[in-house]
């Protein structure tokens, strides 16, 4: 614990210990044992990230894409929802969502996954995560090999869908397209989803 830290500490005593972040920060194993840590706390550069109360859109969308993405997914991949993937030892986000390799499922006490094991991920930007939705999240990602990502954002009450791939040769992403309500494609596999469903869920 830094000087600064222990000054607040002392300062505030009812304050848990995980607000203050040991030297070089916290790591990817420590989001599994600090006990009465606020639910979808993500790591970002070695740095808990809490997860503000989401918007109806966000619900909706994420709702949306579930079901569709476990719809059009084949045998050999699976779904799964606001859990977190291990990038390097200081980075776990939470992914809104991520397509994973069937053969990476363990058992239901699994609390995240490995990056390789990871075929897509798609996050759907809140108004407080905007900047990592769009620039050090799909960094990372990328850095990490994902071969897909996708952004999902509202406009005029509209869903927009940025779709990238990974180009290898420069560990980043590419964007393939920008969809409009309607999202048809044939990678990472064959799916069309109507995004203006959201208006009856």
């Amino acid at each position: 614990m830094t000087a600064e830290a222990v000054i607040v500490k002392m300062t505030h005593p009812s304050l848990p210990d995980w607000v203050f972040p040991p030297p070089g920060g916290f790591v990817a194993e420590d989001l599994d044992h600090i006990p009465d840590l606020p639910a979808h706390t993500e790591l970002i550069d070695g740095s808990l990230v809490f997860v503000s109360p989401q918007l109806s859109f966000h619900a909706h969308v994420v709702d949306l894409l579930l079901v569709a993405l476990r719809q059009a997914a084949p045998e050999e991949l699976r779904v799964r929802r606001e859990m977190s993937v291990i990038l390097d030892r200081s980075q776990r986000p939470e992914p809104d969502l991520m397509v994973i390799k069937a053969e990476a499922v363990g058992t239901l006490k699994d609390s995240c996954y490995k990056a390789e094991d990871v075929v897509l991920i798609v996050e759907v930007v809140s108004p407080e995560s905007t900047v990592r939705d769009r620039h050090r999240k799909p960094q990372l990602y990328a850095e990490a090999g994902i071969p897909y990502f996708w952004r999902i954002e509202e406009h005029s009450e509209k869903a927009v869908i940025y779709v990238y791939e990974l180009d290898p040769a420069t560990s980043s992403y590419s964007l393939t397209g920008i969809h409009h309500e309607c999202l048809k494609l044939s990678v990472p596999f064959d799916l069309v989803i109507d995004f203006a469903e959201i208006d009856r869920l």
